[in-house]
Formats: structure tokens, C-alpha cells, sequence
């Protein structure tokens, strides 16, 4: 999977893609509001292809949803995280816009509302998800990716460290 350059988009989005890969009954995400009140958001049936070797490929401006696949996939031992770069962006929290004024033309404010933690209960947020391998050479061709990548990578991720 190459995540690199993906701003993340919605949750739903990352829990989803991360869901065709893992068993069923796995932790992908926990949304932590500032009271603490956990929404834990697991796999609910098992993924379609659940035993392929699974490389993603990031860089620092992997983020938000994004990294919420990557750690689902790292920290349930299913993927090899592959960087251009040591750390995903660190966007780990759920925001809103709140429009100020009537129709918005004073602008708005993004009002965090959680947080996101990783199956391993990792904070992401300005810390980004660790890489298993950076490159050598920092970036890679976007139109043969899989040149970059080094053999260490298709071993399980068990093996890994």
C-alpha cells in the first residue's frame, strides 16, 4: 500500500481498508475524548486476504486516517511499515470546523474533540507512526515503489526487529 502523500480523509475510510487485511475481533483504533470516554472500533468479520505479505510505504506527510491504518496493520503484526521518512506526519486527533459569524465570513476554528490511539494504546498525535525500515536513499520513484523497497521488507512482520 503506498500511503505516501495521503492527507488520511475520514476514519471510517482507514478502519475500513485496515478491516481487509485483519482477522476478525482485531483493534484498530481507539477515539478518546477529553473525558476519557473510549470508542474502541474493531474488526468485525475477518479481511479478504488476511496471510499476503502486506508492505506500506509512508513518509512524513502520511497522515490523520492514514496512520490509523498504518499502526492497525503494524501493531496486529500484519504489515511492515516502509518510510522515505522515520515518522508518519502525527495528526492523531478528530477536529471540527466551527464557522464564526452568520454565513462564515469571519472565518472558523478547528475544535479538537479526541484523540486516536493505536491498538497498542499509542498516542500518534505530533509523533507519528515509527517506521520498521526507512530508506537509505529517502525518496522513491512513485512509479516503480516496489524497486525501492528492500527484501527485509517482505519478511513477516514477526520477524521484524
Amino acid at each position: 500500500l503506498d500511503l505516501r502523500n495521503n492527507p488520511g480523509g475520514l476514519l471510517p475510510g482507514g478502519v475500513d481498508t485496515a478491516g481487509l487485511f485483519l482477522e476478525q475481533d482485531k483493534p484498530v483504533v481507539f477515539v478518546v475524548d477529553k473525558k476519557g470516554v473510549v470508542d474502541a472500533q474493531c474488526t468485525y468479520t475477518k479481511g479478504i486476504d488476511v496471510e499476503s505479505p502486506l508492505v506500506i510505504l509512508v513518509n512524513d506527510q502520511t497522515a490523520s486516517a492514514s496512520e490509523v491504518l498504518t499502526a492497525a496493520l503494524r501493531e496486529n503484526k500484519r504489515a511492515t511499515i516502509v518510510g522515505e521518512t522515520p515518522t508518519t506526519f502525527g495528526k492523531g486527533v478528530v477536529q471540527t470546523i466551527r464557522v464564526l459569524g452568520d454565513n462564515g465570513e469571519n472565518g472558523g476554528i478547528a475544535v479538537t474533540m479526541a484523540r486516536y490511539e493505536t491498538p497498542d494504546r499509542n498516542n500518534i498525535n505530533k509523533k507519528g507512526v515509527e517506521v520498521d525500515i526507512t530508506l537509505k536513499d529517502g525518496l522513491c520513484d512513485e512509479e516503480d515503489c516496489v524497486k525501492c523497497l528492500p527484501v527485509t521488507a517482505f519478511v513477516k512482520p514477526l520477524e521484524i526487529k
